[in-house]
């Protein structure tokens, strides 16, 4: 679909809203979930909550052939989750330390049937022995999957778990199975570098090519030491699942032998980090309008609101994008805006006051943080309201 062909789509289906509000197109959130499922070469793809945000939007790709199970933000997400119905196995993706969830966790079967806590540490245990007692509890152990040069001076990744090794990993399994109340089901590694790193940065050619060099060794060297890591932890405990990879790894991480399942969220939205991967790029489905309000001069343009910040480093790539119309760009002096953002381009002399803007979030799950409802738009027409919630503490609905 052409910009102009989208943004009529769009305005049309929404004419009767006051912006601000977002909106998620099924078409290309169904086209999406098949691209990765494809992409996932016959291993099934377990959701990342935290990219999506939305019940109705779970439920929808669960239902979809290759997609089972959550790997969820909070284990209090995780009880909510299965609670609710949306899935009966859900791997909370961080350690916990929410005494509430756990003692909600061990006082139902169900959920302790249906939750994988995530553990890298003794001291982890403890706090959960420290709830739960001796009550079986399910457990994943986090495989630190960064790379390291220079003896480990040079880190590239993400600091998660301080399991880095197979012996490391072994051990604890091993204390795992000595302590009553715990059953060890699953390894979980994410390479971030590699998934969550962009290989082909807008106007950084040569970062590029060293992006894409790093992450050819960082994924030959994880690919040996994480096949040793779950031969080791296999010795001790029957895993159900070796869980790794993101959307920017998908078709890399399937190819691992040691992984059985693979994790994937953003991709399903599309939000602008994912237009800087060379492997594959989603389709754009979701998006947020903001108001036109001001024209302060030829070539400007100025929306209401539109600092939507994605978290992460300090720097241009996790401010939203102006999408449609096509050709406006943020004002490098200001930028996204607390209360109004003033964009500059050619398509800003054809807009009037009350007209929108389309922006996409540069990260997925975070446009959730600034709605309580997606639109969902299918067949030219908004077909459904759905709520959103927030990932952390207890902010479900």
């Amino acid at each position: 679909m052409s910009g102009t062909s989208q943004r009529e789509t769009l305005d049309k289906a929404t004419a009767e809203l006051d912006p601000p509000f977002a909106v998620v197109d099924l078409a290309a959130f169904d086209a999406n979930a098949d691209a990765l499922v494809e992409r996932a070469g016959g291993k099934p793809l377990r959701v990342a909550s935290k990219s999506v945000r939305c019940t109705e939007l779970l439920t929808r790709v669960l239902r979809r052939p290759g997609w089972q199970g959550v790997l969820a933000y909070t284990l209090a997400e995780a009880n909510w989750l299965v609670r609710s119905g949306v899935t009966d196995d859900a791997v909370v993706a961080y350690p916990t330390a929410d005494r509430a969830a756990l003692r909600d966790l061990a006082h139902d079967d169900r959920l302790r049937a249906g939750v994988t806590l995530m553990v890298d540490s003794v001291e982890q245990l403890d706090l959960i022995a420290s709830v739960t007692a001796e009550t079986e509890i399910r457990l994943c152990i986090d495989l630190d999957a960064s790379y390291r040069l220079a003896g480990g001076r040079v880190h590239l990744g993400v600091f998660r778990s301080p399991v880095r090794e197979p012996g490391q990993a072994r051990t604890l399994a091993e204390t795992i199975a000595k302590r009553p109340g715990f059953r060890l089901v699953g390894i979980m590694s994410y390479e971030a570098q590699i998934a969550g790193l962009g290989d082909a940065p807008p106007g950084r050619r040569a970062r590029g090519l060293a992006i894409r060099a790093i992450q050819r060794r960082s994924y030959r060297e994880l690919l040996a030491r994480r096949g040793a890591a779950v031969d080791a932890v296999r010795a001790v405990a029957d895993l159900e699942f070796v869980n790794g990879g993101g959307t920017g790894s998908v078709r890399l991480t399937g190819a691992d032998p040691s992984v059985t399942e693979i994790t994937a969220g953003s991709g399903l939205y599309g939000p602008t980090l994912f237009d800087a991967y060379t492997a594959w790029r989603p389709t754009p489905a979701a998006f947020f309008a903001q108001p036109v309000v001001r024209r302060p001069g030829p070539g400007v343009v100025t929306v209401l609101g539109g600092g939507w910040i994605a978290s992460g480093p300090t720097e241009p790539s996790r401010q939203p994008t102006p999408w449609l119309p096509r050709g406006l760009k943020m004002i490098g002096t200001e930028g996204a805006g607390e209360v109004q953002t003033p964009l500059r381009g050619a398509a800003a002399d054809e807009l009037r006051v009350g007209d929108r803007v389309w922006f996409r979030h540069a990260k997925a799950g975070e446009l959730c943080e600034h709605v309580n409802e997606l639109h969902l738009v299918e067949d030219g027409a908004v077909t459904a309201v759905a709520r959103t919630y927030r990932g952390a503490g207890h902010a479900f609905l």
